[in-house]
């Protein structure tokens, strides 16, 4: 990796920095397909665990919305 473009990095500002990462993992996804990335058994046990969770109670989760609102009161 190139050093020079890490140290560009760490002169954004933390918000930026997430945004960019985001934009980094978006290519990621889109060039490696779903079926490429492998899991851990620890993740997808915990997939499938979250998956059950929400199949007996579908409405006790939270949309995005709802998490982004309560992410961005803890700033």
């Amino acid at each position: 990796m190139k050093t020079d473009l890490i140290d560009e990095a760490k002169r954004l500002s933390v918000t930026d920095r997430i945004e960019l990462v985001e934009a980094i993992w978006d290519t990621v996804a889109e060039d490696a397909g779903l079926g490429d990335i492998p899991l851990t058994e620890a993740q997808q046990a915990e997939l499938d665990r979250r998956i059950e969770d929400w199949r007996r109670n579908p409405d006790s989760g939270s949309s995005w919305s709802e998490v982004k609102a309560r992410l961005e009161q803890d700033r």
